[in-house]
């Protein structure tokens, strides 16, 4: 099929980094153990065909079994991976709430990929910040997101070291170009580069965020 459509295919995972609550060596086994508990149930079946070796200590029976037939069929069905990456945690036995502004877990994320998962082609699919949405804050102070472009260029600097030290990313996609229904929180959240205004027919309005970004692509078109 892939002969005859030339298209490519791939799966999107959703990820943070965890970082050790302290140098202990439970807190550094807690964070691991979460990472594969996240990010390994995922792609450790697409590269080694079977689950991390921690769930499959850990869930022992309850998690299902790849047959062998299985695991030759799923390892290696992609062409990419897609990542969704806005936060990191602690990790203590368990991990803090989100949403934590940590530039340098995607760089982390991004080379733990590149060193256990054999460098596959990555997409992220998802990166960015939100705000409350304040419904008695006035438009112009609310289209005023420094904090956003503060998120988007430090995060934008860690994927670019990250490519530098070898990680495979062809892609890079903003969370989100207008503020929308975000899952559970429904429009108490603000995640858009654009306002949308829902109380007068939803217009939109750029964030300074949408003209920094214009500004940021010009510059990199030009080189």
């Amino acid at each position: 099929m892939q002969a005859l459509q030339k298209g490519k295919i791939g799966i999107i995972v959703n990820s943070q980094w965890y970082v050790p609550f302290s140098q202990s060596k439970t807190n550094k086994d807690a964070a691991r153990r979460v990472l594969d508990f996240v990010l390994g149930w995922l792609m450790d079946p697409l590269i080694r065909g079977d689950y991390p070796l921690n769930m499959r200590e850990l869930v022992g029976n309850r998690l299902p079994k790849f047959t062998k037939e299985q695991s030759e069929m799923v390892k290696g069905a992609f062409d990419f991976i897609g990542l969704n990456y806005y936060s990191s945690s602690y990790a203590k036995n368990a991990a803090s709430s989100w949403l934590h502004i940590y530039p340098q877990g995607l760089r982390e994320l991004l080379l733990y990929i590149k060193e256990n998962y054999g460098n596959p082609t990555i997409f992220i699919t998802e990166n960015g910040v939100d705000e409350v949405n304040n419904k008695t804050m006035p438009l112009k102070e609310a289209l005023n997101d420094n904090t956003r472009i503060e998120y988007y260029h430090k995060h934008l600097l860690a994927l670019r070291n990250a490519m530098r030290d070898g990680a495979n990313v062809k892609g890079y996609f903003a969370w989100s170009l207008l503020d929308n229904f975000e899952w559970a929180d429904g429009y108490t959240l603000r995640f858009g580069l654009n306002f949308v205004d829902y109380d007068d027919g939803m217009k939109r309005h750029p964030k300074n965020s949408a003209h920094w970004f214009k500004k940021f692509l010009r510059e990199m078109k030009q080189g």
